[in-house]
């Protein structure tokens, strides 16, 4: 059997109840491209019966590839395992909720072979509530800033890669990787494209607040040193206001005198903005080392306690 052309792989995190119809349409629409592909379904550390209806689809088809993590790691770091396992010279990743369509991949495809190294999804009609399309919107814009590309939705997991991007990506080996940014900053050529996007299939999105914080420390202190320049700037300002409002209240002591019915206030108020700046500043400070330990420690960013093909 020749090597696939087409690597297609879903991080899996409880999702028993999309699979299977998952993989009813991507074999569905994968085999119409006339192409040799793979399906690689990377469970990340799922709770429910994700795991065994993997482990059956793979003995069901050939072209299904499974890999079991030991635990839950995260949907980047679940892709980036599913990235050390594909064989195909174009690799295409989405989520297992079918919000992404399975249909939509030709079209992406098509633009990898038109030349581009990098395609990714816009999602159009949006099915998300209120709150969260304003949360990708701020995401957009931090990437953009980050990346020095225009990102229109970073948070589609519909896209598809060159392989060698892929390798270039691996190679990194950064302790914490959000895909989307890394990968678009090591293409050449870059470019989204509009897709569909569907309601949730089945279950509950797996992000929480918690979840998109940690996206926003890996995403601002993963690829720039802006943030920490940023905060000293900011402690320049904020010593230049704290010395000028010093003036301001030593004049104002010599011209009317001393009145201290609200310096009680006015004192509680500089203290709280101070000791925030503060605390924004060791937070930083710790992110940084914390990635620095990380880098320094060199453990593995998954580890992987099965990998399932039925052509072995």
């Amino acid at each position: 059997m020749a090597l696939p052309t087409i690597s297609v792989i879903i991080p899996v995190y409880n999702e028993a109840g999309n699979l299977r119809f998952l993989h009813e349409r991507l074999t569905k629409v994968l085999p119409e491209m006339k192409r040799d592909y793979e399906i690689i379904l990377v469970d990340d550390g799922s709770l429910d019966a994700s795991p065994q209806i993997l482990k059956e689809l793979v003995s069901e088809d050939r072209h299904v590839k499974g890999i079991i993590l030991s635990r839950n790691f995260g949907q980047h770091t679940a892709v980036c395992a599913g990235f050390e396992q594909a064989e195909g010279d174009i690799v295409v990743t989405l989520d297992a909720d079918l919000q992404n369509p399975p249909e939509e991949i030709p079209k992406l495809v098509a633009k990898i072979e038109e030349g581009f190294d990098v395609v990714g999804g816009i999602r159009k009609e949006r099915r998300d509530p209120l709150v969260r399309r304003f949360i990708s919107f701020i995401t957009n814009r931090v990437a953009s800033m980050v990346v020095g590309k225009e990102m229109r939705d970073c948070g589609c997991m519909l896209r598809a890669y060159r392989k060698r991007v892929v390798d270039e990506m691996l190679q990194l080996n950064y302790a914490s990787v959000f895909i989307p940014t890394l990968t678009a900053s090591l293409a050449d050529r870059f470019i989204e494209i509009p897709v569909a996007h569907e309601v949730r299939h089945e279950g509950r999105s797996k992000y929480n607040l918690f979840r998109f914080m940690l996206i926003y420390f890996d995403l601002i202190t993963g690829y720039s040193a802006i943030p920490i320049q940023l905060m000293s700037v900011l402690g320049f300002l904020t010593s230049l206001a704290g010395f000028l409002f010093g003036v301001f209240l030593l004049v104002r002591r010599l011209v009317i005198g001393p009145d201290t019915s609200q310096g009680v206030f006015t004192l509680m108020a500089i203290l709280f903005l101070f000791v925030g700046l503060l605390l924004l500043a060791l937070g930083l400070i710790g992110e940084y080392i914390s990635r620095i330990y990380l880098e320094v420690r060199g453990r593995p960013k998954f580890r992987i306690r099965e990998i399932l093909s039925s052509k072995e």
